[in-house]
């Protein structure tokens, strides 16, 4: 197998000959997914980094890779003897890939990315760049190709249609009203290309991304049309039945590019330049007039319907006995025999399998002892792994895809002795997620409004967390999903929405000590109505997560009686929802883990 630097020579090698000073790769497919399918990913393949979020810009002479802060430290392993210089994303004194490349390029330099791989949001701040350097821009290059000879092919499997009983709207439905969104914009047709949408719009789900049940698909919605590009083995006779009683147009995955440049457009088309790649939008705008805004879907799917709720409550219920379990399990062997972060991950995964309508994880399990939690997103491995010891904590980040919902889940278990500082920090971040379950706020707040809730606990004492702290969920589909998230720092492009009643987020403040520990407390919570007055309308949340927080982790002298009194309202009801489930010493241990505690 050819080291990361021999790659590297071989793609500079090829933009010797294609006269390429500048090659920049993302991380994202043809959909501008998150996550992607093997065939995906070239990042990976030319830099041995796996985040989800890397570009990397190649020159002659150095290459450089931007990710963000959930990636910092396992980046900066994973680029160690590469030659591939880490810049940590939005932190003092790193320059953005904007930056870079304004510095770099010049009249007679040429910059080259894939074009079907950059959404057209990011790309055209890339051609302004070059056009304003005077730099030539080429798009139509794959930079894998004649250099990653055993690329694996394109994902395929078998679509599954869902129920109207278990989406709680036909497809028809569905269609109806994202054609009325078509129509007050005065438009003739929506291109999507996000499949997370696409699957969400048809009620069909896959399984061509790891842990994400989707197939790989464009749709063209038009006014009296519905035209889907999908891979002919992923048709079965059942789907094939569906869509001709539905009027759906099948066509090949691969011929979207060339329905576009060959459809006789006869208004306006609709899309979203964040959702589509680069490429497609030229197409689209070179054949007629636009309309740029962002897709109807996306706000439509990230409001749960009451069915879809039903099904949620249901799987996260079933979902939180399995962590119980789990978290019962740990604290019984923990000292009388030996766990790893991969056994861990094991146990819980086995547990989690034999919940009715289990489909898959909805990522990989995180396991993570000691000091690799202060890597947000560690994956051991049967080559790198931690034994868990009786100090510290053991972290365990997971979830379920079950046909019913997408669960996500953390909790933070103390193995044994704890330093005074594990035990504030840790503290702090119980506090910080029971600040922000508990919140009420007016509706039209924002995630950038809510973030605060969660980090001012831990911003009383100069800490901070260096992610995020809530993103949406799909209902069997994508564990991160839009446009609503929590979060206080926002950067060109990324999306901001109004929380809305039906709305389902993560609430998972933390913090990481490179090289000691690191402390993440995740529940799932629900968009409810609290009340309307004479001042407004006001919206709190509902916990769908029912997980003790390891009371033998607390220092109560970091705890106001408020928090104390949310912590024991929040186990009472922990202890209400999972006891039912859970019989002898399962159940002793839950009485004592959900006990209610006092300052003192």
């Amino acid at each position: 197998m050819d080291s990361i630097k021999v790659r590297l020579e071989k793609l500079r090698e090829k933009m010797r000959r294609e006269n390429i000073d500048y090659f920049l790769i993302g991380s994202s497919d043809y959909h501008a997914s998150e996550y992607v399918g093997d065939f995906f990913k070239v990042s990976e393949y030319f830099s041995g980094c796996t985040s989800d979020n890397v570009k990397l810009v190649v020159g002659q002479d150095n290459a450089r890779l931007w990710t963000d802060g959930r990636y910092f430290i396992s980046a900066a392993r994973e680029l160690n003897g590469t030659g591939i210089e880490l810049m940590k994303s939005d932190e003092p004194g790193v320059p953005r890939v904007v930056d870079y490349l304004e510095e770099v390029l010049c009249e007679g330099k040429t910059l080259a990315f894939d074009g079907l791989t950059i959404n057209a949001l990011t790309g055209a701040v890339y051609r302004k760049i070059a056009e304003k350097k005077g730099a030539v821009l080429v798009t139509d290059l794959d930079p894998a190709d004649g250099i990653w000879t055993d690329r694996p092919e394109l994902s395929k499997h078998k679509v599954m249609l869902l129920e109207d009983s278990l989406t709680g709207e036909s497809f028809q439905g569905k269609l109806e009203r994202v054609r009325e969104v078509i129509r007050r914009n005065k438009a003739e047709g929506l291109m999507l290309c996000k499949i997370d949408d696409i699957c969400w719009l048809f009620n069909i789900r896959g399984g061509d991304i790891t842990c994400n049940p989707v197939a790989l698909t464009y749709a063209f919605i038009g006014l009296d049309t519905v035209d889907l590009f999908i891979q002919e083995e992923e048709r079965t006779k059942e789907f094939d039945a569906w869509v001709a009683k539905n009027g759906i147009c099948v066509r090949p995955y691969g011929s979207v590019t060339e329905f576009l440049r060959t459809y006789t457009f006869s208004g306006s088309c609709m899309f979203e330049p964040g959702a589509v790649s680069f490429s497609i939008a030229d197409i689209l705008r070179k054949r007629t007039a636009t309309v740029e805004k962002v897709n109807p879907t996306e706000i439509m799917k990230a409001v749960k319907n009451p069915v879809e709720i039903m099904h949620l409550k249901k799987a996260y219920l079933l979902d939180s006995v399995c962590l119980c379990r789990f978290i019962y399990w740990f604290k019984s062997n923990i000292g009388k025999t030996e766990i790893t972060e991969l056994s861990a991950a094991e146990y819980l995964d086995g547990l989690r399998s034999k919940i009715p309508g289990f489909l898959d994880l909805s990522f990989p399990t995180i396991s993570a002892y000691g000091a690799n939690a202060a890597m947000a997103h560690y994956s051991a491995t049967a080559e790198n792994y931690s034994v868990v010891e009786q100090r510290g904590f053991l972290l365990v980040d997971s979830g379920g895809q079950y046909l019913g919902g997408t669960t996500d889940v953390t909790r933070t278990m103390k193995a044994g002795e704890l330093t005074a500082d594990e035990k504030r920090d840790f503290t702090l971040v119980a506090v910080s997620n029971l600040n922000l379950m508990n919140a009420k706020f007016r509706h039209g707040v924002t995630g950038r409004f809510l973030d605060a809730y969660a980090r001012a606990p831990l911003w009383e004492y100069g800490i901070d967390y260096n992610h995020g702290t809530g993103h949406g969920i799909g209902y069997i589909l994508n564990v991160h999903e839009g446009p609503h998230n929590i979060r206080w720092r926002f950067l060109p492009g990324q999306k901001e929405a109004v929380f809305e009643p039906g709305m389902i987020v993560s609430d998972e403040p933390g913090v990481y000590i490179e090289g000691k520990y690191g402390i993440r407390t995740e529940s799932i919570v629900l968009t409810v109505e609290d009340e309307t007055n004479s001042f407004g309308r006001f919206l709190r949340f509902e916990p769908l997560t029912y997980a003790p927080i390891d009371l033998d982790a607390i220092d109560f002298s970091y705890m106001q009686p408020k928090d104390i009194e949310r912590l024991n309202a929040y186990h009472a009801l922990v202890w209400e929802k999972i006891a039912p489930y859970l019989e002898g010493e399962e159940l002793k241990w839950l009485r004592e883990a959900t006990r209610e505690v006092k300052r003192g």
